[in-house]
């Protein structure tokens, strides 16, 4: 796992979140080129989170959260293209790849960043891949009254399991 960047005063490296996983260089690089070449090919729209629209473009596939109802509705299907990513997400995370029943496809815009945030409890353990660039990873935890807080980067072609 690469290391917690962010340290608080007395030099001590916070811990990761509870059953945080890391592992760097997921898929090759010719493996990512293509993954792309494919994503770019999707049809991408604006994120809607409680009449809000975010600096990214998404797409799901097998199950799609609505927000403004706090429910999941059916998808179409993971695409053909997307399943040797499943097969060695699963793989790293000790899932069974047909347990990754869900995918979400995101695509940030240079400078985008995602606010604090919690994935909701009904998708269970999220496992992302990221392509295309690194990635800034920040997590904080309340410990008494104060913010524990911890950053990752997650590398292109990396997995994280949360």
């Amino acid at each position: 796992m690469a290391p917690f960047t962010q340290t608080d005063l007395f030099g001590a490296r916070p811990a990761p979140p509870e059953g945080f996983r890391y592992r760097a260089s997921l898929i090759s690089a010719d493996d990512e080129t293509a993954l792309i070449q494919r994503i770019r090919e999707l049809a991408l729209r604006p994120f809607q989170f409680h009449g809000f629209e975010g600096k990214r473009r998404v797409t799901s596939f097998g199950w799609r959260y609505d927000f403004a109802r706090q429910a999941l509705d059916p998808t179409e299907e993971i695409p053909a293209f997307l399943l040797p990513l499943r097969l060695a997400a699963g793989t790293f995370a000790g899932i069974a790849p047909e347990a990754l029943q869900q995918a979400l496809v995101t695509e940030y815009e240079a400078g985008a960043a995602i606010g604090w945030h919690r994935d909701r409890g009904v998708f269970g353990q999220v496992v992302g891949v990221s392509l295309a660039a690194d990635c800034l990873f920040r997590f904080r935890r309340k410990v008494g009254t104060r913010w524990e807080r911890a950053s990752l980067t997650a590398e292109r072609r990396s997995a994280y399991l949360l």
